[in-house]
């Protein structure tokens, strides 16, 4: 096993809540993951937190796996798939928790495969003339912004400070505009200051235009 992959092993782990498949080291946990949340005790939840109904042998308390919070099984029913979580099978969920999370699983079957497959820019570091054709994609473990050209570089997702996306065809109505590339800024490891990179996509017939559009839309989303 290499030292990449030693790193990014994953375990199954129970919890009260079900099976989650997880990194074996907490350092190598994804930036957009959530911790469990703990549980309302039993003891302090005499009644249903959504609507009011009182618990007895018949009407029994569920915990909503994404909020820890107490409901009765009519607002606590829908098993909805919780990805944040590591979960392996969809959980129990109350209804505001499932439809944020029926939200997000689009975002992580769709949007971080478009990021992890990649696209090809010209990137310009900092102020300078000169760009370079590269490969831009997010790591397996979604933790680093990866670039790979004549040059190589790493950028973590927690260090990225701003994510503005170029677009050209503006009108008024915010109609027929696309996006052609985008500027981040980032911290630079060990130090407190912002560096700047610009990603374009490129004009000529080797770079795809729709799937640099594409990759770049999943980006805007991320920044969210």
């Amino acid at each position: 096993m290499s030292g990449c992959e030693a790193r990014d092993a994953k375990k199954l782990v129970r919890s009260p809540s079900g099976l989650r498949m997880v990194p074996e080291h907490r350092a190598a946990r994804s930036p957009f993951g959530l911790d469990e949340p703990p549980w309302v005790p039993d003891k302090e939840c005499p009644r249903c937190m959504q609507c009011d109904t009182k618990f007895d042998f018949i009407t029994r308390k569920h915990h909503c796996r994404r909020c820890g919070k107490c409901f009765c099984d009519k607002c606590c029913s829908k098993k909805v798939p919780l990805p944040r979580m590591c979960f392996v099978d969809p959980v129990r969920q109350c209804a505001e928790c499932a439809l944020i999370s029926q939200k997000e699983t689009e975002f992580y079957d769709r949007q971080l495969k478009v990021l992890m497959n990649g696209a090809t820019f010209f990137v310009t570091l900092g102020a300078s003339d000169k760009s370079e054709l590269m490969v831009c994609r997010l790591s397996n473990n979604q933790r680093y912004l990866v670039l790979d050209g004549d040059s190589h570089y790493e950028i973590e997702i927690i260090q990225i400070s701003t994510v503005q996306i170029l677009t050209e065809g503006f009108t008024p109505g915010g109609g027929n505009s696309r996006a052609i590339g985008m500027v981040l800024q980032y911290k630079v490891p060990g130090s407190e200051e912002l560096a700047q990179m610009k990603f374009t996509a490129g004009e000529d017939f080797s770079c795809n235009k729709k799937l640099s559009a594409s990759w770049l839309a999943a980006m805007h989303k991320v920044s969210k």
